[in-house]
C-alpha cells in the first residue's frame, strides 16, 4: 500500500487566462524542491498545464490536487460543470469545443486530453453536467 506523503490543492478560476499557467508552475516548482526525477517532472507539467487550461476555457472553475505518495504521484483535477458531452470524441487528437477567444489566446488546439492520457501511467476520467474529474498516476519507481 502506497503512503502518502503530502498533499497540494490548486484553485483554477474560469476565464482568467491572466493566471494561466500559474497552478501548473507551483506543482513543477514543488516537485523539483521535494527532488522529484526530471523525466517524471516534465510528464507531470504537462499534465497539469493541460489539466489548468481545459478547466479555464471549458468550465465553470475547479482544483487541481497533486498526491504525492513513495512510489506514485496522483493528479486530479475537478471541475465544476458543464461537463464532456462526448468523451470518446473529446479524447481525439484534435477535437475542441474551446471558443473563438480561447483559440485567438493559442489554446484549444484539442490536444489537452490525449496529452494528459500520454503522459500518464494510469487515466481515468468521468464527467456529468455537475462536472468533470480526471485522475492519473503517473509512478516515481
Amino acid at each position: 500500500m502506497a503512503e502518502l506523503i503530502k498533499i497540494f490543492e490548486y484553485e483554477v478560476i474560469a476565464n482568467d487566462f491572466n493566471i494561466a499557467g500559474t497552478a501548473s508552475s507551483a506543482i513543477k516548482r514543488n516537485l523539483k524542491q521535494l527532488g522529484i526525477s526530471p523525466v517524471i517532472v516534465r510528464r507531470v507539467s504537462i499534465i497539469s498545464y493541460e489539466a489548468e487550461i481545459n478547466i479555464i476555457i471549458h468550465s465553470n472553475g475547479g482544483n487541481i490536487y497533486l498526491e504525492i505518495y513513495d512510489d506514485k504521484l496522483t493528479l486530479r483535477a475537478y471541475d465544476n460543470g458543464p461537463g464532456i458531452k462526448n468523451l470518446e470524441l473529446a479524447m481525439t487528437e484534435g477535437f475542441s469545443t474551446a471558443s473563438n477567444a480561447a483559440r485567438e489566446l493559442g489554446f484549444g488546439a484539442g490536444m489537452g486530453l490525449p496529452n494528459m492520457k500520454k503522459n500518464s501511467d494510469a487515466f481515468k476520467i468521468s464527467s456529468t453536467e455537475e462536472g468533470t474529474k480526471i485522475d492519473i498516476d503517473i509512478n516515481i519507481e
